[in-house]
């Protein structure tokens, strides 16, 4: 770039071709876009000017106690945020440092954020919820059902602020019936998860509940982390009361949450699903009534209908003729049992004349009737020929009408 110089001998300036705004912030914008440092920069500071367009992206200022940088967060990006920014927020941000030409200002298009401090937090977050969904805490077949009338319900929050009062208003009015047990713990800072394990223990020893809420507003990851503690995990997995996990905002996981037998996205709305609706449940009630009769009308109306077609029908009007009808079938079929047991009977006889016939042929009494003759040694040996005989020997000859002894000579 030129510099403005002086003649020496005339003291008149030289000046240069002047550069254009925009070519100057430009020439600017070329060397900072060049600079491999500034393209991924972190950045801590305090949130002041917050807004949020909505087109989605983020507009703010990040500032300290010295200087300020204004910052952008293209809705791309900004998914990728874990809690919801605030002014007066202390947050570390990932970004490029860029000139705007048309403005003559430089920026910063941040590409990550996250609570400063809080990084260790998320990772130990992250970590915990890991092992403890490995262990089973999780599953959904361990999750107890919500009493849908429940006597009494047991509270673990603090005695004072917007979250018991937010609870009671809500059971009260739709469930009037129900009580109400408190057991104030700290929900936040040091020993707050101690004290949350041991108002479940005690609503699990005393057994004066049906459902137990574990709540609290909405905070930063840091104030809502005695419901990340294992140990109040565990008291939440081991309770035999059913619990519900009311936690923060709606936007607001704890590790409590994953837990419990059921999540509400707010204390209020953990109310809503304690207890049923008294009026609605009235309604229900009267409109089961209502079906019931009209099925139980129905079905008399139905049953009185085939009653009166039954009395109507001809047995029960000549019930003699419909048993006459059956005599007559009767006497039918035993006649045409007795036809078919003599025509079996004639057959069978024609077939055992003809095998006594074919036996009577093939008897031996039925040759001696022409003449023939068998001839039996004294033992009943049958003589086949006049070689098996010998002089002397006693035989006895059959014939067809009776029987001759006789020795050979």
């Amino acid at each position: 770039m030129e510099q403005l110089s002086f003649d020496l001998d005339d003291k008149k300036p030289f000046r240069p071709t002047p550069l254009s705004v925009r070519e100057l912030n430009l020439y600017v914008k070329d060397l900072v876009d060049r600079d491999d440092f500034l393209n991924n920069v972190y950045v801590k500071g305090e949130i002041s000017n917050f807004k949020r367009h909505y087109t989605g992206h983020l507009y703010f200022t990040l500032k300290d106690k010295d200087s300020l940088i204004k910052c952008v967060m293209f809705k791309s990006y900004t998914s990728n945020i874990k809690f919801e920014p605030q002014d007066g927020m202390q947050v570390v941000i990932l970004g490029q440092v860029a000139v705007y030409e048309r403005d003559g200002v430089y920026q910063i298009y941040v590409k990550g954020m996250e609570q400063e401090g809080l990084g260790a937090l998320y990772e130990a977050y992250e970590k915990l919820k890991a092992k403890l969904e490995a262990q089973g805490l999780f599953d959904e077949s361990h999750k107890k059902e919500i009493p849908l009338l429940p006597k009494a319900i047991g509270v673990v929050t603090s005695k004072t602020g917007a979250v018991i009062k937010d609870i009671i208003n809500v059971t009260t009015r739709r469930f009037p019936n129900v009580v109400i047990k408190l057991y104030p713990s700290a929900v936040q800072g040091v020993g707050a998860a101690e004290t949350i394990v041991e108002g479940i223990k005690y609503f699990n020893k005393a057994k004066n509940v049906d459902t137990i809420i574990i709540a609290r507003g909405g905070g930063s990851l840091e104030d809502l982390w005695p419901f990340n503690e294992e140990i109040t995990a565990h008291a939440i997995y081991e309770s035999e009361i059913p619990i519900i996990s009311a936690v923060g905002h709606e936007t607001d996981f704890t590790i409590a949450d994953f837990v419990a037998d059921l999540r509400a996205p707010t204390p209020s709305a953990a109310g809503e699903l304690a207890v049923p609706d008294l009026e609605e449940l009235k309604w229900k009630i009267q409109n089961i009534n209502h079906r019931l009769s009209l099925s139980l009308n129905k079905k008399i109306e139905n049953m009185k209908a085939r009653y009166e077609k039954a009395m109507r029908s001809k047995v029960m009007m000549d019930p003699l003729s419909m048993l006459n009808e059956r005599r007559l079938k009767q006497d039918y079929l035993i006649k045409q049992l007795a036809n078919s047991i003599k025509l079996e009977l004639k057959n069978k006889k024609i077939e055992l004349v003809k095998i006594v016939s074919s036996l009577d042929g093939l008897s031996p009494l039925k040759t001696l009737t022409r003449g023939y003759a068998f001839v039996e040694k004294e033992d009943g040996t049958i003589i086949k020929s006049a070689k098996d005989l010998v002089k002397n020997d006693e035989i006895k000859i059959t014939l067809a009408d009776g029987n001759v002894e006789a020795k050979v000579l």
